[in-house]
């Protein structure tokens, strides 16, 4: 049998995948975590973090990933980049092409998050960077003084339609429905901020723009149909997330939004493949059930791992 270059690679640098390397590296496994973007994942993206247990009155999202990657390379976890095109499961081992390179291993931990949707509107697209933004805090400070909106009614949408309070001369939240999904004390703290209009039953037609940006949006009243245009030149979209596991979607089972079917054990329908935080079906996508997912991800690969080198050594049981 050729030799693994290493023991687990986890692919994805969020709360997931850090934990999972955490525990991974910790048990003396040889582990690679692979990131495409930046380590942190959409924590990197937010703004105050309330619930994460330690830290009365919160912290801020890349705040509380920079300790997070400092921790959990403690152990001498590695770290690269590059995006996994997809996995080929050989049995003993998996081979993973990365950029066109492959490289192996004894066990896969998935921990590819989500990515945000799109509004899907004619125009969208030119205009990403031109007024059309899908992160508040990367984005929130080029809109002093300026009317912009956010669309969606999920927590993250009335998460960043505060936040942009502190820019905006007024934020619309546009919401499909005529009421909001968030929690009720971000809807209690949304409702009393005077900067904050809400446009209820409404959903974006269509975006208006000239030579410098976006100018304005056509709303549809999702009762009536009747069409009105509100000045903006900022829009914010937090309408939901898609998970990021085309990759794999001809190899593991999934469900029809994409997600990965795999328990709170994070076993896939693959033996060695496992599945942590959000790109699996959960119930709740929060960073503290996702740092529980690479836990136990972590967990049951050095398991599955010892089960391998048992039958290695001892073919017969």
């Amino acid at each position: 049998m050729s030799e693994t270059q290493y023991d687990v690679i986890i692919i994805g640098g969020g709360p997931a995948g850090m934990t999972a390397g955490l525990y991974a590296s910790r048990a003396c496994l040889k582990t690679l975590m692979l990131e495409k973007m930046i380590l942190g994942g959409q924590m990197m993206t937010t703004t105050l973090v309330e619930n994460w247990p330690g830290y009365p009155g919160g912290i801020e999202g890349p705040e509380l990933m920079m300790r997070f990657q400092e921790h959990c390379t403690e152990f001498g976890l590695e770290t690269g980049y590059g995006s996994v095109d997809k996995i080929i499961d050989n049995g003993a081992t998996k081979t993973l092409v990365v950029d066109g390179k492959e490289m192996t291993c004894k066990a896969v931990i998935i921990a590819t998050g989500v990515v945000p949707k799109k509004l899907g509107v004619e125009g969208e697209a030119a205009l990403v960077g031109k007024g059309v933004s899908y992160c508040a805090t990367c984005d929130g400070a080029f809109f002093r003084n300026v009317p912009i909106a956010v669309v969606g009614g999920g927590d993250t949408a009335v998460e960043e339609a505060l936040y942009l309070t502190r820019f905006a001369s007024k934020v619309t939240l546009i919401h499909r429905r005529d009421q909001l999904r968030a929690t009720k004390i971000l809807q209690d703290r949304a409702l009393a901020n005077e900067k904050i209009e809400v446009a209820w039953n409404s959903v974006v037609d269509s975006l208006e723009s000239d030579k410098s940006g976006l100018t304005g949006a056509v709303l549809r009243d999702t009762q009536s149909g009747a069409t009105r245009s509100i000045e903006l030149q900022g829009i914010f979209v937090a309408v939901g997330v898609t998970p990021t596991t085309a990759f794999v979607a001809d190899l593991l089972e999934t469900n029809k939004e994409g997600y990965i079917i795999a328990g709170e054990d994070t076993l896939t329908s693959v033996p060695g493949i496992f599945a942590a935080g959000d790109c699996r079906t959960t119930v709740l996508k929060q960073v503290s059930t996702a740092v529980g997912d690479g836990a136990v991800a972590a967990i049951m690969a050095e398991k599955y791992i010892d089960e391998l080198e048992h039958l290695e050594t001892h073919p017969e049981g």
